[in-house]
């Protein structure tokens, strides 16, 4: 454990650097059709979701009829049957859009759910999610994904709908409402450049319910690992037009990963006004982590060594430690014109910053006996400032018989970005089962000074989008488009600092278009959807480098097209979505010495998801997906037709709960998650076995001294399977799986 002095100095920083954070929710639920107040328990939120086939069919939308209003129970769209799920999501410039009339295949993961996982970080919720995997080992220091068979990175993760503003590294969940995710592309719908092409997650921070609350929760986690987590909601105001929430979390003690320590700290602030023509909140928030004594890694098996993975817990990097820290703030404020035309913008800003070890934790050239080496260590002092910005207009009219939502709008967002390192002299023998200490070489390497900014980037964006609707709503077609622009300036960099100046060899600027169709038809009512969608990911060319025919050309921005089609039945308590996909994403090859992105990968695959209540006393979340992906052209011939690496061909959740028979207040949980065999290189020489893991859990509710409790107690990897979890970013590395972790908590609502 950490000295208290440190503590205290850790904890203000991390309070101090929420200050702040204005911002208020898109509400086109209010613009769309009249919605009913969010239900207070989750008994009224199943038997308001019971009822929605019969009420939601009765919408009217006319021009004269169209009413924007503040009522806050439309801020967020309600919980689904069972409480695990949300019945919709945030679609970014789209607005909260009912899952069954999206014409894309979305999960909105509630606040329900990552309490009762006890989740500490986006990797506890998502685990839930058969369509996501991840790239980087469990209790890394980063948490990357792969959505689709496609990564998507934690630097490009979306805040309240905005891009460059969610928490990098780890993102803590105890002051997130929901955690959203959309599937494939999705550059249209929030804005934003990157090579992340496989999906979108969104981050909904927590607002003031109608209901005063002040919970505090006691948690566990093995070895030591000891926690609190305090949350309070209030509204104020003659008709509580004020809300104001704050979470704070702080956790200390020894980690699952051998010998490794951690101290964990989060404060965050929410507060929201709602009058009258006017909607505005500001978010803010800070979280930090240190870590000492080592971090789980990434192994590279190009030697085909692959039988036996080493135990989840396995620290290879013990005697190193790192900081990395976020505070980040968003403004946002609606304005209705008229009653049938809203005015939004929204600004925000995030500061990130890691020293230490946090990247780089690599394990190489393995021999079957586990003798390997350790890539040498590296200290870094990496940060990143970004400031984005969105504005526009939205509007509700009618032609004859269709009914139009139109937005028009722009979004900005400005990067600095800097990683100055030191690293040590070599790579350093261990052993992947019995790793050895590194302190002496981590000790050896001088902490880089902050340095000055390395990397700027610049993107700009403007859309029109409208919302066609047909038939009273049972036809309904999104037209869009937006264009993009990025402008990239990289600076000579020392090893210790940057120099300020610019490298014409580095500069980059280009634009380019991305279009969206979507497509939702209810052929027999409110029960049915059937949907198609057509959408674009933009990602950012590159400025070929010297050693090619076409050196210092400046490649355009390539994109990641999708096609999907599939049909969703809701039958009020119990829902399906059933995917077919299509994704078809350019890559890096070269003919003739000539640098492009003439590659292809293309994935294609089924989804099937599931949520809700079988029985009354018995829920489902999770699902199948099947992913068949192919390197349509390689830059590497023979590789022409394999499957590109780390795309396993079937993925599975299955998540269950019951309340128990013989007392209600004891729920008993089960989650399996299996994923299939995948190759680790894209010659298809290597793959890595599949594997399955059960998590097994449990709650109890009673009132103490008339204070209401909730026990939770799991145990995740119930029986602590050694295994390879999938493929780092990079060809012929494994990431390892987390080894059993017992969590225990106990939730007061004082």
């Amino acid at each position: 454990m950490k000295k208290m002095s440190r503590t205290r100095k850790s904890l203000l920083y991390a309070l101090i650097g929420s200050s702040l954070v204005w911002h208020a929710p898109i509400v086109s639920y209010a613009a769309e059709e009249t919605q009913e107040p969010a239900p207070a328990t989750e008994q009224a939120a199943e038997e308001q979701a019971a009822s929605t086939e019969t009420t939601v069919g009765q919408r009217e939308f006319t021009l004269e009829g169209v009413e924007v209003t503040a009522d806050r129970s439309q801020a967020l769209p309600p919980a689904y049957a069972g409480g695990q799920v949300a019945r919709g999501a945030n679609l970014g410039i789209l607005g909260n859009k009912d899952f069954m009339d999206t014409p894309f295949n979305v999960t909105s993961y509630t606040a329900q759910t990552m309490e009762d996982k006890q989740a500490d970080t986006l990797y506890d919720v998502l685990i839930n999610d058969p369509s996501i995997r991840f790239t980087t080992s469990a209790g890394h220091s980063n948490e990357n994904y792969m959505i689709r068979g496609l990564e998507v990175n934690y630097q490009h993760l979306y805040f309240n709908g905005m891009q460059g503003l969610a928490p990098q590294y780890h993102v803590p969940v105890e002051f997130l409402e929901r955690v959203e995710v959309l599937k494939g592309p999705s550059s249209f719908l929030y804005g934003g450049v990157s090579t992340s092409v496989g999906g979108a997650i969104n981050l909904v921070p927590k607002r003031a319910g109608e209901e005063d609350i002040t919970n505090f929760t006691t948690s566990y986690t093995s070895s030591s690992h000891l926690g609190g987590h305090i949350d309070i909601g209030r509204r104020f105001g003659e008709n509580k037009e004020w809300g104001i929430r704050f979470n704070g979390v702080y956790a200390d003690g020894d980690t699952e990963v051998d010998g490794q320590s951690k101290e964990r700290l989060l404060g965050s602030l929410g507060v929201d006004y709602q009058k009258d023509k006017w909607r505005l909140s500001m978010d803010a928030y800070g979280s930090q982590e240190n870590y000492d004594n080592g971090a789980t890694s990434m192994y590279y098996l190009a030697n085909g060594y692959v039988e036996s993975a080493p135990d989840g817990s396995t620290n290879a990097y013990k005697g190193t430690s790192g900081t990395t820290r976020n505070n980040g703030v968003l403004f946002k404020g609606e304005y209705d014109i008229q009653d049938n035309l809203t005015a939004y913008a929204g600004i925000g800003k995030l500061s990130a910053n890691a020293t230490g070890f946090i990247n780089g934790n690599h394990v190489l050239n393995l021999k079957s006996d586990g003798t390997a080496t350790a890539r040498n260590v590296f200290k870094q002092n990496f940060w990143t400032d970004t400031t984005s910005s969105d504005f526009g207009l939205r509007g509700a009219y009618q032609t004859g018989s269709v009914k139009h939502q139109l937005v028009l709008g722009a979004s900005f967002q400005d990067t600095d970005y800097s990683n100055a390192y030191n690293q040590g002299s070599g790579n350093y023998p261990t052993n992947i089962y019995n790793p050895v200490s590194l302190a002496d070489y981590f000790n050896s390497v001088a902490s880089p000074a902050k340095g000055n900014k390395t990397l700027v980037t610049k993107l700009s964006s403007y859309l029109l989008s409208d919302t066609l609707s047909f038939d009273e709503d049972k036809v309904q077609l999104t037209l869009g488009v937006r264009r993009q622009n990025v402008e990239q300036t990289s600076y000579k960099y020392s090893n210790t600092a940057a120099t300020g100046t610019p490298t014409s060899s580095t500069t980059y600027d280009s634009d380019a278009t991305t279009p969206m169709v979507g497509l939702i038809v209810k052929p027999w009512g409110e029960s049915v959807s059937l949907y198609a969608n057509y959408i674009e990911a933009l990602s950012p060319g590159t400025v070929v480098a010297t050693t090619y025919d076409n050196a210092n050309e400046v490649l355009a921005p390539y994109k990641t097209k999708q096609q999907e089609i599939g049909v969703k039945w809701d039958k009020g308590n119990f829902a399906n979505t059933l995917a077919f996909f299509q994704i078809k994403m350019p890559s890096y090859m070269t003919t003739d010495n000539i640098y492009s992105y003439g590659g292809e990968q293309k994935n294609r695959g089924i989804e099937w998801n599931t949520f809700g209540s079988i029985t009354k006393n018995f829920r489902v979340l999770g699902g199948i997906a099947y992913t068949d992906g192919e390197l349509v052209r390689s830059r590497i011939s023979t590789n022409k037709g394999k499957t590109p690496f780390g795309v396993p061909k079937w993925t599975m959740n299955a998540g269950v709960e019951w309340d128990t028979s013989w007392n209600k207040d004891l729920t008993l949980s089960l989650l399996a998650v299996y994923t299939g065999s995948q190759y680790i290189d894209n010659a298809n020489t290597i793959k890595i076995p599949s594997w399955v893991r059960y998590d097994l859990g449990a709650r109890y509710k009673t009132t103490i001294n008339n204070v209401p409790v909730t026990y939770r107690a799991s145990v995740e990897n119930l029986f602590d399977k050694h295994y390879w979890a999938g493929c780092f970013s990079n060809e012929n590395y494994a990431t390892l799986g987390g080894p059993r972790t017992f969590k225990l908590s106990a939730t007061f609502q004082i």
